[in-house]
Protein backbone atom coordinates (compact mmCIF):
# COMPACT_ATOMS: atom_id res chain seq x y z
CA UNK A 1 0.00 0.00 0.00
CA UNK A 2 1.08 3.57 -0.53
CA UNK A 3 0.74 4.44 3.14
CA UNK A 4 2.03 2.39 6.06
CA UNK A 5 -1.22 2.95 7.96
CA UNK A 6 -3.12 0.75 5.49
CA UNK A 7 -2.75 -3.01 5.94
CA UNK A 8 -4.17 -5.91 3.99
CA UNK A 9 -6.12 -8.68 5.72
CA UNK A 10 -7.87 -11.71 4.21
CA UNK A 11 -10.52 -13.42 6.32
CA UNK A 12 -11.67 -16.83 5.09
CA UNK A 13 -14.68 -18.15 6.96
CA UNK A 14 -16.96 -21.17 7.28
CA UNK A 15 -19.87 -22.05 9.52
CA UNK A 16 -22.10 -25.07 10.13
CA UNK A 17 -19.71 -27.58 8.58
CA UNK A 18 -21.53 -30.37 10.48
CA UNK A 19 -18.82 -32.93 9.85
CA UNK A 20 -19.41 -32.61 6.10
CA UNK A 21 -16.25 -34.23 4.77
CA UNK A 22 -17.14 -35.88 1.48
CA UNK A 23 -17.28 -34.36 -2.03
CA UNK A 24 -20.14 -34.84 -4.48
CA UNK A 25 -19.60 -35.70 -8.14
CA UNK A 26 -21.77 -33.32 -10.18
CA UNK A 27 -21.45 -33.42 -13.98
CA UNK A 28 -18.02 -35.05 -13.68
CA UNK A 29 -16.83 -32.21 -11.42
CA UNK A 30 -16.17 -32.59 -7.72
CA UNK A 31 -18.24 -30.21 -5.62
CA UNK A 32 -17.67 -29.44 -1.95
CA UNK A 33 -15.82 -31.59 0.52
CA UNK A 34 -13.33 -30.82 3.25
CA UNK A 35 -10.32 -31.89 1.14
CA UNK A 36 -10.83 -29.15 -1.45
CA UNK A 37 -11.81 -26.62 1.22
CA UNK A 38 -8.52 -27.37 2.97
CA UNK A 39 -6.70 -27.09 -0.36
CA UNK A 40 -8.18 -23.65 -0.99
CA UNK A 41 -7.27 -22.44 2.52
CA UNK A 42 -3.69 -23.72 2.14
CA UNK A 43 -3.34 -22.17 -1.32
CA UNK A 44 -4.61 -18.79 -0.11
CA UNK A 45 -2.30 -18.84 2.90
CA UNK A 46 0.67 -19.59 0.64
CA UNK A 47 -0.21 -16.77 -1.77
CA UNK A 48 -1.20 -14.26 0.94
CA UNK A 49 0.56 -14.61 4.32
CA UNK A 50 -1.91 -12.11 5.83
CA UNK A 51 -4.73 -14.71 5.73
CA UNK A 52 -6.79 -15.94 8.68
CA UNK A 53 -9.30 -18.82 8.49
CA UNK A 54 -12.24 -18.65 10.94
CA UNK A 55 -15.08 -21.05 11.75
CA UNK A 56 -18.28 -19.68 13.32
CA UNK A 57 -19.64 -22.73 15.11
CA UNK A 58 -21.09 -26.18 14.43
CA UNK A 59 -18.04 -28.03 13.21
CA UNK A 60 -19.62 -31.14 14.78
CA UNK A 61 -22.71 -33.31 14.24
CA UNK A 62 -24.55 -34.04 11.04
CA UNK A 63 -22.38 -36.76 9.49
CA UNK A 64 -22.01 -40.46 10.20
CA UNK A 65 -18.24 -40.17 10.65
CA UNK A 66 -18.65 -37.43 13.24
CA UNK A 67 -21.38 -39.30 15.14
CA UNK A 68 -19.48 -42.60 15.17
CA UNK A 69 -16.37 -41.03 16.68
CA UNK A 70 -18.24 -38.42 18.77
CA UNK A 71 -16.43 -35.50 17.18
CA UNK A 72 -12.89 -36.83 17.67
CA UNK A 73 -12.66 -37.51 13.92
CA UNK A 74 -13.74 -33.94 13.16
CA UNK A 75 -11.17 -32.46 15.53
CA UNK A 76 -8.40 -34.60 14.00
CA UNK A 77 -9.42 -33.45 10.52
CA UNK A 78 -9.67 -29.81 11.60
CA UNK A 79 -6.23 -30.05 13.21
CA UNK A 80 -4.86 -30.81 9.75
CA UNK A 81 -6.62 -27.77 8.25
CA UNK A 82 -5.50 -25.76 11.30
CA UNK A 83 -8.04 -22.92 11.46
CA UNK A 84 -6.73 -19.78 13.11
CA UNK A 85 -9.78 -19.31 15.33
CA UNK A 86 -13.05 -21.17 16.04
CA UNK A 87 -16.15 -20.27 18.03
CA UNK A 88 -18.71 -22.65 19.51
CA UNK A 89 -22.07 -23.52 17.98
CA UNK A 90 -25.00 -25.31 19.55
CA UNK A 91 -24.03 -28.73 18.17
CA UNK A 92 -20.61 -28.60 19.78
CA UNK A 93 -22.46 -29.46 23.02
CA UNK A 94 -24.40 -32.45 21.66
CA UNK A 95 -22.04 -35.05 23.12
CA UNK A 96 -22.17 -33.49 26.58
CA UNK A 97 -20.25 -30.92 28.57
CA UNK A 98 -17.40 -33.16 29.71
CA UNK A 99 -16.86 -34.48 26.17
CA UNK A 100 -16.83 -30.93 24.80
CA UNK A 101 -14.03 -30.04 27.22
CA UNK A 102 -12.17 -33.20 26.15
CA UNK A 103 -12.50 -32.23 22.48
CA UNK A 104 -11.23 -28.74 23.28
CA UNK A 105 -8.08 -30.27 24.76
CA UNK A 106 -7.62 -32.31 21.56
CA UNK A 107 -7.90 -29.21 19.35
CA UNK A 108 -4.66 -27.59 18.20
CA UNK A 109 -6.43 -24.31 17.46
CA UNK A 110 -8.01 -21.72 19.78
CA UNK A 111 -11.73 -21.96 20.59
CA UNK A 112 -13.42 -18.82 21.92
CA UNK A 113 -16.73 -18.23 23.63
CA UNK A 114 -17.56 -15.26 25.83
CA UNK A 115 -20.92 -16.19 27.25
CA UNK A 116 -21.11 -19.86 28.15
CA UNK A 117 -20.26 -20.64 31.74
CA UNK A 118 -20.60 -23.05 34.65
CA UNK A 119 -23.41 -21.72 36.82
CA UNK A 120 -21.89 -22.36 40.22
CA UNK A 121 -19.31 -20.92 40.56
CA UNK A 122 -19.80 -18.45 37.75
CA UNK A 123 -16.85 -19.55 35.60
CA UNK A 124 -16.34 -19.31 31.84
CA UNK A 125 -15.74 -22.61 30.07
CA UNK A 126 -13.54 -21.12 27.35
CA UNK A 127 -11.45 -18.07 26.64
CA UNK A 128 -13.79 -15.23 25.77
CA UNK A 129 -11.52 -13.86 23.07
CA UNK A 130 -8.23 -14.24 21.24
CA UNK A 131 -5.91 -11.57 19.88
CA UNK A 132 -4.10 -12.73 16.73
CA UNK A 133 -1.14 -10.79 15.35
CA UNK A 134 -0.82 -10.69 11.57
CA UNK A 135 0.73 -8.23 9.10
CA UNK A 136 1.80 -5.97 12.00
CA UNK A 137 -1.80 -5.79 13.23
CA UNK A 138 -3.64 -7.05 16.29
CA UNK A 139 -6.98 -8.64 15.41
CA UNK A 140 -9.41 -9.29 18.28
CA UNK A 141 -11.87 -12.21 17.95
CA UNK A 142 -14.79 -12.70 20.38
CA UNK A 143 -17.07 -15.78 20.36
CA UNK A 144 -20.80 -15.41 21.03
CA UNK A 145 -23.69 -17.86 21.43
CA UNK A 146 -27.01 -16.93 23.07
CA UNK A 147 -29.25 -18.76 25.51
CA UNK A 148 -31.95 -19.05 22.84
CA UNK A 149 -29.66 -21.30 20.82
CA UNK A 150 -28.49 -23.22 23.89
CA UNK A 151 -32.08 -23.81 25.07
CA UNK A 152 -32.67 -26.11 22.13
CA UNK A 153 -30.10 -28.57 23.48
CA UNK A 154 -30.12 -31.36 26.02
CA UNK A 155 -27.72 -29.59 28.31
CA UNK A 156 -26.19 -30.45 31.62
CA UNK A 157 -27.90 -28.43 34.34
CA UNK A 158 -24.51 -27.08 35.36
CA UNK A 159 -24.16 -25.20 32.10
CA UNK A 160 -25.51 -21.68 31.63
CA UNK A 161 -25.36 -18.83 29.19
CA UNK A 162 -26.44 -15.26 28.68
CA UNK A 163 -30.14 -14.73 28.15
CA UNK A 164 -30.30 -12.94 24.83
CA UNK A 165 -28.83 -10.58 22.28
CA UNK A 166 -28.91 -7.59 24.64
CA UNK A 167 -26.77 -9.41 27.21
CA UNK A 168 -24.43 -10.57 24.46
CA UNK A 169 -23.97 -6.97 23.33
CA UNK A 170 -23.09 -5.90 26.86
CA UNK A 171 -20.56 -8.73 27.13
CA UNK A 172 -18.93 -7.63 23.86
CA UNK A 173 -18.70 -4.09 25.23
CA UNK A 174 -17.08 -5.28 28.46
CA UNK A 175 -14.41 -7.24 26.57
CA UNK A 176 -13.69 -4.42 24.11
CA UNK A 177 -13.45 -1.90 26.94
CA UNK A 178 -11.02 -4.13 28.84
CA UNK A 179 -8.55 -3.87 25.94
CA UNK A 180 -8.78 -0.15 25.23
CA UNK A 181 -5.19 0.30 26.36
CA UNK A 182 -3.98 -2.20 23.75
CA UNK A 183 -3.86 -1.05 20.13
CA UNK A 184 -6.48 -3.37 18.60
CA UNK A 185 -6.50 -2.71 14.87
CA UNK A 186 -9.50 -4.85 13.93
CA UNK A 187 -12.33 -6.58 15.84
CA UNK A 188 -14.37 -9.59 14.70
CA UNK A 189 -17.33 -11.25 16.42
CA UNK A 190 -17.62 -14.98 15.65
CA UNK A 191 -21.26 -15.65 16.44
CA UNK A 192 -23.62 -18.59 16.22
CA UNK A 193 -26.99 -16.97 16.76
CA UNK A 194 -28.54 -16.67 13.27
CA UNK A 195 -28.46 -13.91 10.68
CA UNK A 196 -31.41 -11.89 12.00
CA UNK A 197 -30.00 -11.87 15.54
CA UNK A 198 -26.61 -10.88 14.11
CA UNK A 199 -28.26 -7.77 12.70
CA UNK A 200 -29.99 -7.06 16.00
CA UNK A 201 -26.70 -7.52 17.83
CA UNK A 202 -24.88 -5.14 15.49
CA UNK A 203 -27.54 -2.48 16.06
CA UNK A 204 -26.91 -2.63 19.83
CA UNK A 205 -23.14 -2.23 19.66
CA UNK A 206 -21.58 1.07 20.68
CA UNK A 207 -19.48 2.28 17.72
CA UNK A 208 -16.72 3.23 20.17
CA UNK A 209 -16.23 -0.47 20.96
CA UNK A 210 -14.70 -0.83 17.51
CA UNK A 211 -16.43 -3.95 16.19
CA UNK A 212 -15.79 -4.14 12.45
CA UNK A 213 -17.19 -7.48 11.28
CA UNK A 214 -19.63 -10.15 12.45
CA UNK A 215 -19.02 -13.60 10.98
CA UNK A 216 -22.06 -15.66 11.86
CA UNK A 217 -23.67 -19.07 11.67
CA UNK A 218 -26.66 -21.18 12.76
CA UNK A 219 -29.28 -19.97 10.24
CA UNK A 220 -27.37 -21.37 7.20
CA UNK A 221 -27.85 -18.07 5.38
CA UNK A 222 -26.52 -17.57 1.84
CA UNK A 223 -25.76 -13.93 1.01
CA UNK A 224 -24.99 -12.07 -2.20
CA UNK A 225 -23.24 -9.32 -0.25
CA UNK A 226 -22.59 -8.43 3.39
CA UNK A 227 -25.32 -6.76 5.40
CA UNK A 228 -24.24 -3.50 7.03
CA UNK A 229 -25.81 -2.44 10.33
CA UNK A 230 -24.44 0.29 12.57
CA UNK A 231 -21.34 0.34 10.34
CA UNK A 232 -20.68 -3.35 11.12
CA UNK A 233 -20.33 -5.77 8.18
CA UNK A 234 -22.27 -9.03 8.70
CA UNK A 235 -21.65 -12.21 6.71
CA UNK A 236 -22.40 -15.93 6.75
CA UNK A 237 -21.39 -18.76 4.41
CA UNK A 238 -24.47 -20.98 4.19
CA UNK A 239 -23.87 -24.53 5.39
CA UNK A 240 -21.36 -27.30 4.74
CA UNK A 241 -18.33 -27.27 2.48
CA UNK A 242 -19.76 -26.31 -0.90
CA UNK A 243 -18.71 -22.71 -0.42
CA UNK A 244 -16.45 -20.58 1.76
CA UNK A 245 -16.65 -16.88 2.58
CA UNK A 246 -13.75 -14.60 1.71
CA UNK A 247 -13.15 -11.03 2.87
CA UNK A 248 -10.32 -9.07 1.23
CA UNK A 249 -10.01 -6.09 3.55
CA UNK A 250 -7.82 -3.02 3.73
CA UNK A 251 -7.57 -1.93 7.37
CA UNK A 252 -6.85 1.65 8.38
CA UNK A 253 -4.64 1.05 11.42
CA UNK A 254 -4.83 4.67 12.57
CA UNK A 255 -8.62 4.73 12.82
CA UNK A 256 -8.84 0.95 13.44
CA UNK A 257 -11.55 0.61 10.81
CA UNK A 258 -12.27 -0.82 7.36
CA UNK A 259 -10.93 1.42 4.61
CA UNK A 260 -12.19 -0.83 1.80
CA UNK A 261 -13.26 -4.45 1.30
CA UNK A 262 -14.38 -7.07 -1.16
CA UNK A 263 -16.42 -10.07 -0.05
CA UNK A 264 -17.42 -13.14 -2.00
CA UNK A 265 -18.67 -16.68 -1.58
CA UNK A 266 -16.00 -18.89 -3.13
CA UNK A 267 -17.33 -22.12 -4.69
CA UNK A 268 -15.44 -25.13 -3.39
CA UNK A 269 -15.02 -27.30 -6.48
CA UNK A 270 -12.33 -29.06 -8.47
CA UNK A 271 -12.09 -26.19 -10.95
CA UNK A 272 -10.73 -23.71 -8.40
CA UNK A 273 -9.59 -25.70 -5.39
CA UNK A 274 -6.70 -28.18 -5.09
CA UNK A 275 -7.23 -31.32 -3.03
CA UNK A 276 -5.48 -31.97 0.29
CA UNK A 277 -4.12 -35.51 -0.15
CA UNK A 278 -2.93 -35.83 3.45
CA UNK A 279 -6.40 -34.97 4.66
CA UNK A 280 -7.97 -37.47 2.26
CA UNK A 281 -5.87 -40.27 3.75
CA UNK A 282 -7.25 -39.42 7.20
CA UNK A 283 -10.84 -39.27 5.93
CA UNK A 284 -10.42 -42.59 4.08
CA UNK A 285 -9.29 -44.25 7.30
CA UNK A 286 -12.43 -43.08 9.11
CA UNK A 287 -14.71 -43.87 6.15
CA UNK A 288 -13.43 -47.43 5.82
CA UNK A 289 -14.39 -48.08 9.43
CA UNK A 290 -17.88 -46.68 8.75
CA UNK A 291 -18.34 -48.66 5.52
CA UNK A 292 -17.36 -51.93 7.21
CA UNK A 293 -19.75 -51.34 10.10
CA UNK A 294 -22.78 -49.83 8.40
CA UNK A 295 -22.96 -51.24 4.86
CA UNK A 296 -26.05 -53.40 5.61
CA UNK A 297 -28.63 -52.90 2.86
CA UNK A 298 -32.08 -51.86 4.13
CA UNK A 299 -34.15 -51.33 0.97
CA UNK A 300 -34.29 -49.81 -2.49
CA UNK A 301 -36.35 -46.78 -3.52
CA UNK A 302 -37.99 -46.44 -6.92
CA UNK A 303 -35.93 -43.30 -7.52
CA UNK A 304 -33.59 -40.90 -5.75
CA UNK A 305 -35.46 -38.88 -3.12
CA UNK A 306 -34.57 -35.25 -2.40
CA UNK A 307 -34.63 -32.77 0.48
CA UNK A 308 -33.53 -29.54 -1.25
CA UNK A 309 -34.62 -27.18 1.55
CA UNK A 310 -35.67 -27.49 5.16
CA UNK A 311 -38.30 -24.78 4.60
CA UNK A 312 -40.59 -26.67 2.24
CA UNK A 313 -42.32 -30.04 1.89
CA UNK A 314 -39.82 -32.58 0.56
CA UNK A 315 -39.77 -36.17 -0.67
CA UNK A 316 -37.39 -37.30 2.09
CA UNK A 317 -39.48 -35.51 4.71
CA UNK A 318 -42.66 -37.22 3.51
CA UNK A 319 -40.92 -40.63 3.46
CA UNK A 320 -39.63 -40.36 7.04
CA UNK A 321 -42.87 -38.95 8.46
CA UNK A 322 -44.93 -41.65 6.73
CA UNK A 323 -42.60 -44.40 7.95
CA UNK A 324 -42.83 -43.24 11.57
CA UNK A 325 -46.61 -42.77 11.35
CA UNK A 326 -46.97 -46.37 10.20
CA UNK A 327 -44.59 -48.00 12.66
CA UNK A 328 -45.63 -45.90 15.70
CA UNK A 329 -49.37 -45.88 15.05
CA UNK A 330 -50.03 -42.14 15.39
CA UNK A 331 -52.54 -40.04 13.44
CA UNK A 332 -49.95 -37.42 12.46
CA UNK A 333 -46.16 -37.57 12.62
CA UNK A 334 -44.34 -34.24 12.74
CA UNK A 335 -40.57 -34.21 12.07
CA UNK A 336 -38.31 -31.18 12.30
CA UNK A 337 -36.97 -30.42 8.83
CA UNK A 338 -33.57 -29.64 10.31
CA UNK A 339 -33.31 -33.21 11.60
CA UNK A 340 -32.89 -34.33 7.99
CA UNK A 341 -29.23 -33.81 7.12
CA UNK A 342 -28.89 -35.03 3.51
CA UNK A 343 -30.32 -33.31 0.45
CA UNK A 344 -30.83 -36.61 -1.39
CA UNK A 345 -30.91 -40.36 -0.65
CA UNK A 346 -31.19 -43.59 -2.63
CA UNK A 347 -32.13 -45.37 -4.67
CA UNK A 348 -30.05 -47.94 -2.72
CA UNK A 349 -30.48 -47.30 0.99
CA UNK A 350 -28.16 -48.76 3.65
CA UNK A 351 -28.12 -48.51 7.43
CA UNK A 352 -25.23 -46.08 7.04
CA UNK A 353 -27.37 -43.93 4.73
CA UNK A 354 -30.10 -43.88 7.38
CA UNK A 355 -27.63 -42.65 10.00
CA UNK A 356 -26.39 -39.99 7.59
CA UNK A 357 -29.84 -38.63 6.76
CA UNK A 358 -31.10 -38.79 10.39
CA UNK A 359 -27.97 -38.53 12.57
CA UNK A 360 -29.79 -37.20 15.66
CA UNK A 361 -31.41 -40.17 17.38
CA UNK A 362 -34.20 -39.19 19.74
CA UNK A 363 -37.18 -40.43 21.66
CA UNK A 364 -40.65 -39.84 20.17
CA UNK A 365 -43.61 -38.79 22.31
CA UNK A 366 -47.31 -39.06 21.54
CA UNK A 367 -49.34 -35.93 22.34
CA UNK A 368 -53.09 -35.33 22.30
CA UNK A 369 -53.68 -32.27 20.10
CA UNK A 370 -57.01 -30.72 19.08
CA UNK A 371 -57.69 -29.28 15.64
CA UNK A 372 -57.72 -25.75 17.10
CA UNK A 373 -54.37 -26.29 18.83
CA UNK A 374 -52.81 -27.72 15.67
CA UNK A 375 -53.97 -24.64 13.78
CA UNK A 376 -52.22 -22.39 16.31
CA UNK A 377 -49.04 -24.47 16.07
CA UNK A 378 -49.04 -24.20 12.27
CA UNK A 379 -49.64 -20.44 12.32
CA UNK A 380 -46.61 -20.02 14.58
CA UNK A 381 -44.48 -22.14 12.25
CA UNK A 382 -45.61 -20.16 9.20
CA UNK A 383 -44.91 -16.70 10.60
CA UNK A 384 -42.98 -14.26 8.41
CA UNK A 385 -39.58 -14.56 10.08
CA UNK A 386 -39.60 -18.29 9.35
CA UNK A 387 -40.71 -18.00 5.72
CA UNK A 388 -38.69 -14.88 4.88
CA UNK A 389 -35.59 -15.14 7.02
CA UNK A 390 -35.39 -18.89 7.74
CA UNK A 391 -35.04 -18.14 11.45
CA UNK A 392 -37.70 -20.42 12.98
CA UNK A 393 -38.34 -24.15 13.13
CA UNK A 394 -40.03 -25.75 10.12
CA UNK A 395 -41.63 -29.18 9.93
CA UNK A 396 -42.48 -32.11 7.68
CA UNK A 397 -45.86 -33.88 8.03
CA UNK A 398 -47.15 -37.40 7.43
CA UNK A 399 -49.83 -38.30 4.87
CA UNK A 400 -53.44 -37.47 5.60
CA UNK A 401 -52.76 -33.84 6.56
CA UNK A 402 -53.31 -31.10 3.96
CA UNK A 403 -52.54 -27.46 4.80
CA UNK A 404 -52.97 -24.36 2.63
CA UNK A 405 -51.67 -21.12 4.08
CA UNK A 406 -52.65 -17.68 2.75
CA UNK A 407 -49.51 -15.64 3.39
CA UNK A 408 -51.08 -12.30 2.41
CA UNK A 409 -53.84 -12.55 5.00
CA UNK A 410 -51.81 -14.68 7.43
CA UNK A 411 -54.47 -17.35 7.78
CA UNK A 412 -54.89 -21.05 7.11
CA UNK A 413 -57.32 -21.47 4.22
CA UNK A 414 -57.46 -25.24 4.40
CA UNK A 415 -56.70 -27.72 7.15
CA UNK A 416 -57.88 -31.21 6.21
CA UNK A 417 -57.23 -34.58 7.78
CA UNK A 418 -57.99 -37.78 5.88
CA UNK A 419 -59.85 -35.83 3.22
CA UNK A 420 -62.16 -33.90 5.58
CA UNK A 421 -61.89 -30.48 7.24
CA UNK A 422 -60.27 -30.85 10.65
CA UNK A 423 -62.74 -29.79 13.34
CA UNK A 424 -61.53 -27.56 16.17
CA UNK A 425 -62.54 -30.10 18.84
CA UNK A 426 -61.25 -33.15 17.00
CA UNK A 427 -58.44 -34.81 18.98
CA UNK A 428 -55.49 -36.41 17.19
CA UNK A 429 -52.54 -38.48 18.35
CA UNK A 430 -49.47 -36.53 17.22
CA UNK A 431 -45.95 -37.96 17.24
CA UNK A 432 -43.18 -35.47 18.05
CA UNK A 433 -39.43 -35.77 18.65
CA UNK A 434 -38.38 -35.17 22.24
CA UNK A 435 -36.11 -32.31 21.10
CA UNK A 436 -39.18 -30.42 19.87
CA UNK A 437 -41.31 -31.51 22.82
CA UNK A 438 -38.75 -30.02 25.25
CA UNK A 439 -38.90 -26.70 23.40
CA UNK A 440 -42.59 -26.80 22.54
CA UNK A 441 -43.44 -23.27 23.67
CA UNK A 442 -40.74 -21.56 21.62
CA UNK A 443 -41.12 -23.82 18.56
CA UNK A 444 -44.94 -23.82 18.41
CA UNK A 445 -45.94 -20.61 20.19
CA UNK A 446 -48.07 -22.15 22.94
CA UNK A 447 -47.32 -23.79 26.30
CA UNK A 448 -47.42 -27.56 26.63
CA UNK A 449 -49.76 -27.19 29.58
CA UNK A 450 -52.58 -26.26 27.19
CA UNK A 451 -52.57 -29.74 25.64
CA UNK A 452 -54.77 -32.46 27.12
CA UNK A 453 -51.67 -34.37 28.14
CA UNK A 454 -48.80 -31.93 28.02
CA UNK A 455 -46.27 -34.41 29.31
CA UNK A 456 -47.04 -36.81 26.49
CA UNK A 457 -46.19 -40.50 26.37
CA UNK A 458 -42.95 -41.96 25.08
CA UNK A 459 -43.77 -44.35 22.21
CA UNK A 460 -40.20 -45.16 21.19
CA UNK A 461 -36.89 -44.53 22.89
CA UNK A 462 -35.09 -44.59 19.52
CA UNK A 463 -36.42 -42.96 16.39
CA UNK A 464 -33.62 -44.67 14.46
CA UNK A 465 -34.57 -48.14 15.70
CA UNK A 466 -38.14 -47.55 14.50
CA UNK A 467 -36.97 -46.37 11.07
CA UNK A 468 -34.49 -49.22 10.69
CA UNK A 469 -37.22 -51.76 11.41
CA UNK A 470 -39.57 -50.12 8.91
CA UNK A 471 -37.07 -49.84 6.07
CA UNK A 472 -35.75 -53.38 6.61
CA UNK A 473 -39.24 -54.76 5.95
CA UNK A 474 -40.06 -52.39 3.07
CA UNK A 475 -39.89 -53.12 -0.66
CA UNK A 476 -39.68 -50.65 -3.55
CA UNK A 477 -40.52 -47.54 -1.56
CA UNK A 478 -41.18 -44.13 -3.06
CA UNK A 479 -42.28 -40.67 -1.98
CA UNK A 480 -43.46 -37.57 -3.80
CA UNK A 481 -44.11 -33.93 -2.96
CA UNK A 482 -47.88 -33.96 -3.01
CA UNK A 483 -49.04 -30.63 -1.59
CA UNK A 484 -49.31 -31.53 2.07
CA UNK A 485 -48.23 -27.96 2.83
CA UNK A 486 -48.92 -25.20 0.33
CA UNK A 487 -47.97 -21.56 1.01
CA UNK A 488 -49.81 -19.13 -1.31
Amino acid sequence: MTEERYKELILLHSNDLHGNFMSENVDEKLLGGISMLSGYVSQTRAEHPHTLYCIAGDMLQGSLIDSEFKGISTIEIMNIINPDIVSLGNHEIDYGLSHLLFLERCAKFPIVNANMFIKNPHTRLFKSHEILEINDMRVLFIGIITQEVMNSLKLDNLLGGLVGVEDAAREVGAICNAYRDIDIDFTVLLTHIGFEDDKRLAAMLNPDWGVDVIIGGHSHTILKEPAKVNDVLIVQAGVGTKQLGRFDIVVDTETNSVKSYNWQLVPIDSQYCPRDRQLEETITRFKQHIDDKYEQMLCKFLHTLTHPSRYQETEVGNLICDALKEVLGVDIMIIGSGSIRKDKIGPLFTYGNLLEVMPYDDRVLRLKVTGAQLRRMLLHMLREETIDYKEGEFYQFSYGLCITYDRTNKRIERLDFDGRPLEDDQVLDVGLQEYHHKNFASFFGMPLSELNDGKGRVITTSLLDALREYFSAARRLSAEVEGRLVVR
